[in-house]
This record gives structure tokens, sequence and C-alpha cells, in this order.
């Protein structure tokens, strides 16, 4: 889902936060942030059926009060970064943490 925000989303932003956190939570929002310089719109990345990302959409704070004036959800392919990492680098990361 990408969006266009209007305006600065302040007055709204706890209540923004709580809806993507339980969306992931959910395990329906992957990764979600904002565009830098100018801060003028999002990315979110939801996994599964796009009805997710749009029933997201129908109830973010941001969207019910004008804040994002437009949001559109397509669907993606990924290319890089879907397949198992391999053993060493497991190994690694383990090792590191």
């Amino acid at each position: 889902m990408s969006s266009t925000i209007r305006c600065a989303p302040r007055a709204y932003r706890e209540e923004h936060l709580r809806v993507a956190r339980e969306a992931h939570a959910r395990g329906e929002l992957v990764l979600a942030g904002a565009l830098a310089d100018p801060a003028d719109g999002a990315l979110l990345i939801f996994q599964g059926e796009s009805a997710a990302a749009e029933a997201f959409a129908r109830q973010d704070p941001y969207v019910k009060n004008g804040l994002v004036t437009k949001w559109k959800v397509r669907n993606w392919t990924v290319v890089v970064g879907n397949e198992p990492r391999p053993p060493f680098i497991e190994k690694r990361a383990a090792e590191s943490a």
C-alpha cells in the first residue's frame, strides 16, 4: 500500500501506530514507514490477500481524518529476500547475537 500525506499527522500518530502494531502482531503488516525528504508519503508492505491492506487503510486514523488524501493497494512480486538464508549466514547471525 502506498499513500499521499496532506499535512503533518501528529494529532493522530498514537492511534495510527496502535493500528499498525496490531496489524503487525497479526502477521498482516510486514514493514511500514514514511518516505523522507520530503515526508509526503509512506510505504506499507502487507502479506496475504489485499483485503488486509484495504481494511487497514479504511480504519487508519490518518485516512479517516483526511491526513492521507490518497492511497492504493498494489500486488508486488518479491525478487530478492524471500529465499531461505544459507546455513553459514544463519550461523554468523547466531554468533553475533
